[in-house]
Parts: C-alpha cells; sequence; structure tokens
C-alpha cells in the first residue's frame, strides 16, 4: 500500500472531522439546548461506561471504547464509506458541541488541559482509523471495476490500523486515564 493513499484519505477525513467539530461548535453557541442533549448523551453513553474504578481499569475501558469505535471507522468502509464518514461527522459535532459547552463554564486553559494531554494520541487514531476506512472503500469499488483486489488490500489495510491506530489509541487511553486528570488538578 502506498503512502499517499493514506496521506489523501487523512487529510479528507481530518478536514471533515475538524468541520463537523466547529459545526457542533458553532451549533451550540447559536442553541444551547441542543450541547446539553449531546452533554446528556456523552455522559451517559460514554463517560457512564467508562468511569468507575481504578485509573487502570478506567483506562482499559478507554482503551476498549476507542477501539471499538475505531474498528467501525475502519470497516465502515464496506458501506462504500458511508458508515465512515456518518461516524467521523457525529464524533465531531458532538465533541464540538461538549467543547462549547465546557467552555461556557471553564477557562480556554481548561478546555486544552482536558482534551490536548490525551488527544494528540487519540483524534489521530480516529483520523488515521476513518482514512484506512476510506482507501477501504475505494478498494471495493476498484474490486467492482475489475481493477483491484479488495480482499489483499484489506489484509494491507488491517496490518496499517494494527500498526498504527492501536498503539496510538492505547497510548491515548494510558495518558487519558493517568495523566490528563493530574494536568486538568493543575489548571482548577
Amino acid at each position: 500500500m502506498s503512502e499517499s493513499p493514506l496521506k489523501n484519505a487523512v487529510i479528507i477525513i481530518f478536514l471533515l472531522f475538524f468541520t463537523t467539530i466547529l459545526i457542533g461548535w458553532v451549533g451550540t453557541a447559536q442553541n444551547h439546548a441542543i450541547g446539553m442533549e449531546f452533554m446528556k448523551l456523552f455522559e451517559k453513553d460514554v463517560a457512564g461506561q467508562v468511569m468507575g474504578g481504578s485509573d487502570l481499569e478506567i483506562g482499559s475501558k478507554i482503551f476498549l471504547n476507542n477501539l471499538e469505535a475505531c474498528i467501525l471507522l475502519f470497516l465502515g468502509g464496506a458501506s462504500f464509506g458511508i458508515l465512515t464518514i456518518f461516524i467521523m461527522s457525529l464524533n465531531g459535532i458532538v465533541i464540538g458541541s461538549i467543547l462549547e459547552i465546557v467552555h461556557e463554564q471553564h477557562s480556554a486553559v481548561f478546555v486544552a488541559a482536558a482534551v490536548l494531554p490525551h488527544g494528540i494520541f487519540e483524534i489521530p487514531g480516529f483520523v488515521i482509523a476513518g482514512g484506512l476506512g476510506i482507501i477501504f472503500s475505494q478498494s471495493l469499488v476498484n474490486e467492482y471495476y475489475g481493477t483491484g483486489d479488495a480482499a489483499t488490500e484489506a489484509r494491507q489495510l488491517a496490518h496499517s490500523f494494527v500498526l498504527l491506530v492501536i498503539p496510538l489509541i492505547a497510548i491515548a487511553a494510558i495518558v487519558e486515564a493517568f495523566i490528563t486528570p493530574q494536568i486538568i488538578q493543575l489548571v482548577i
């Protein structure tokens, strides 16, 4: 697998993700109720599932939750990228919305402390998983037209997933469980 298709797909997914974060942020700034609904949903379905227990248990839950999301981003390519794009967009909108809600209650330094330590690993992991999903969708199209072998490409993409995505989300989970809370305490 050439690095150029992955680079191009990652750029596309990153731009989609960044755009949907802005949509979520601006939408919540315009209608606070939207952000509050997303916050409730996040607290119930994400934070509620991963919080509780020791830092190691929390880190493990965060890793498994993010692994599941990244697998869906990658395998969403089998839907010709529709599921990949939907999941990435929804995550961007929710994150942007939650960032606006948190920013209303806390300083920009607090928001940065809560996101950046683990986000510098987690976001690239998600974006690469989405990029791999887009390439997977293209390989299915190529096979349909007789110009490629989707099974061979899928094996190569899965190899890239294991080498790139899993380490990034593992590091992110460790940082989010052990380091991010300490940094937040420093800025409160």
